[in-house]
């Protein structure tokens, strides 16, 4: 079985839409729109991975924000229109973002923060129980190792709660060190065959986000070429070599929800980067999205790419 078999093979990611935005009517209405499915449906993929704050979906005192679900729901509608699927991911949730800037903590301790985890997926199963159509990934990129054994048990309920609702909806769930493929081992085994290990990659980072600002141990100023990241398909042949081999024991399959490279590489070199990893990904025939579709210092839409984007889109 692989995520290709319920018709989620070839996807890109729209964040900074609902997600790791300022949250302004502007850019709620605007970032994306209609357009855009077509754009990407024009490019010949399946699917795109939505990531959505809790913030939009919630107010400070837990009261629904209606307007969010709405969206979604357009969202999904929109995508539906293309013959595009859709995977919903909780990009943050109360309590937990990858991003240490959001100052959002004590998830992995906090039972109100559990709950609202909860109370949260169970209403997106409700206002989304479309399983040929919609995907549900739990949580963006754990960070700390020591959150898996707290994270195995929160998912877990999660994905029981969520049960009761959709009992057919594909489930997505990944480790820490923000979905490494090598964590994937520490992940509980699938509570059902619909439950899918998900993972990211962005390696070798030296190159992916070569003078990325929030990366703290790369030199801003230092630039990568590919030939000196020295990435071939042995390479992420042996970085995805546990997973898939975890993956295989458990009888479910892989999904790569995030990969790309930043704007700072040059457009030739990303497509060099671009190649090898998809070939590694269609020999195993592993599901995945492209981290981003627009901006987001990453964006496959962007002018910067004009020149390399046919041949780019056919590596997605």
């Amino acid at each position: 079985m692989t995520m290709k078999d319920f018709g989620f093979y070839r996807g890109v990611n729209l964040g900074g839409w609902l997600s790791q935005c300022d949250y302004s009517q502007e850019r709620l209405d605007t970032f994306i729109t209609e357009k855009d499915m077509d754009v990407i449906a024009g490019w010949g993929l399946d699917h795109v991975r939505i990531p959505v704050d809790y913030n939009v979906f919630e107010n400070n005192d837990g009261s629904w924000k209606q307007d969010g679900f709405d969206r979604v729901h357009r969202a999904i509608g929109w995508a539906q229109k293309r013959n595009l699927k859709v995977v919903l991911d909780l990009h943050k949730t109360a309590g937990f973002s990858f991003d240490s800037g959001e100052k959002e903590e004590g998830f992995f301790t906090s039972e109100t923060y559990q709950e609202r985890f909860y109370r949260l997926w169970e209403a997106f199963a409700n206002q989304y129980n479309d399983p040929e159509n919609v995907a549900f990934e739990l949580l963006n990129e754990v960070t700390d190792p020591s959150f898996i054994q707290a994270w195995n048990r929160i998912a877990a309920e999660c994905i029981r709660r969520i049960r009761k609702i959709a009992p057919k909806s594909l489930i997505l769930v990944g480790s820490y060190h923000n979905n490494s493929p090598e964590a994937v081992k520490d992940l509980d085994a699938p509570a059902d065959d619909l439950v899918i290990y998900n993972f990211h990659c962005y390696s070798p980072v030296e190159f992916t986000h070569q003078g990325a600002y929030w990366v703290p141990y790369l030199d801003q100023e230092k630039r990568v070429s590919f030939e000196e990241a020295g990435v071939t398909e042995a390479y992420f042949e042996g970085l995805f070599a546990s997973a898939i081999e975890t993956a295989d024991k458990a009888h479910t399959c892989l999904y790569c929800g995030e990969y790309g490279v930043i704007d700072r590489a040059a457009p030739e070199d990303t497509v060099k980067w671009y190649r090898m990893i998809h070939n590694v990904l269609e020999k195993h025939q592993i599901s995945r999205a492209a981290w981003s579709y627009r901006q987001m210092d990453f964006g496959l839409s962007d002018a910067r790419l004009d020149s390399v984007r046919d041949e780019l889109i056919r590596l997605l």
